[in-house]
C-alpha cells in the first residue's frame, strides 16, 4: 500500500491531503470484500465513465494477472474442462456499475422519478456490509445524494469522490475523498489517479503472492 501511495504523491503531489481518506476508503472496501460484500458505483457523465472504469479494474486483472487458485482449476477439470480452461479466467472482485442498466434506467426515468434512478438500484441490490461509491465532481448531484441516503438506511458504507469542497454529498457519506480542484474537468483529472491507486492497493492485498512474484 505504501509504495502505491508514494508513487501517487510523486506523480500528483497536490493529492497529499487526500491520502488519509483514501486509506480509510481502502480499509472499508477490504472489509466489505472480506465479509462477502460488493461495491456499487454511481456517477453522471464523465463520472459515469469512471464508474465503468473502476468496475472493470476490479472484475479482472488490473496490474496483475490474478491466476485462479489450484483448487478452482481442479474443480473445472473435474467438471470436464481441459487444463487451459482456467487460463482464460482471472480472479475477480464484485463491483457493479449502476450506470449501465439501460432498460431499467429508461423505464424508471420515464415511469417514476429520474432523481431516484440510482437510489432504486441501491435499494434493490444493496445489503448490509456493501459499499456504495458515488462520484460527483460538484458533490451536489441529487441522484447520488439520494442513493447515499438509501445506502445509509441499508447499513452500507458510503464513500464519495468529489471536488475540493465536498458539496452536500460529504454530509451524507462516511468517507469523502476531496481532490484539490473545483472545475469539472480538473476534478476528473484528479479522480482517475485516485481510483487507480485504490484499485491497485486492493488488488495487491488479495493477490499478495502474485504481486511479490512468488507465483
Amino acid at each position: 500500500m505504501d509504495k502505491v501511495l508514494e508513487k501517487l504523491i510523486e506523480s500528483f503531489p497536490d493529492l497529499k491531503n487526500s491520502i488519509p481518506e483514501m486509506i480509510k476508503a481502502y480499509e472499508d472496501i477490504l472489509s466489505c470484500y472480506d465479509h462477502g460484500g460488493k461495491l456499487l458505483l454511481c456517477g453522471n457523465g464523465g463520472s459515469a465513465s469512471d464508474c465503468e472504469h473502476i468496475a472493470g479494474e476490479l472484475l479482472k486483472g488490473f496490474t496483475l494477472k490474478r491466476k485462479l487458485p489450484r483448487a478452482m482449476r481442479d474443480k473445472f477439470i473435474k467438471q470436464g474442462a481441459d487444463e487451459t480452461f482456467a487460463d482464460n479466467l482471472q480472479g475477480a472482485l464484485p463491483a457493479i456499475s449502476l450506470v449501465n442498466q439501460t432498460a431499467f434506467s429508461t423505464a424508471f426515468l420515464n415511469d417514476v422519478n429520474p432523481w431516484f434512478v440510482f437510489a432504486q438500484q441501491v435499494y434493490g441490490l444493496g445489503k448490509e456490509g456493501d459499499v456504495l461509491l458515488g462520484i460527483s465532481t460538484s458533490g451536489n448531484s441529487k441522484n447520488i445524494i439520494n442513493a447515499a441516503i438509501v445506502a445509509k438506511q441499508k447499513k452500507m458504507r458510503v464513500i464519495v469522490l468529489t471536488g475540493k469542497d465536498g458539496g452536500k454529498l460529504a454530509a451524507v457519506s462516511d468517507i469523502a475523498i476531496r481532490v484539490p480542484a473545483g472545475e469539472t474537468y480538473r476534478v476528473q483529472e484528479y479522480h482517475l489517479p485516485v481510483y487507480h491507486a485504490l484499485c491497485e492497493m486492493i488488488e495487491r492485498h488479495y493477490w499478495k503472492e502474485e504481486a511479490l512474484g512468488i507465483l
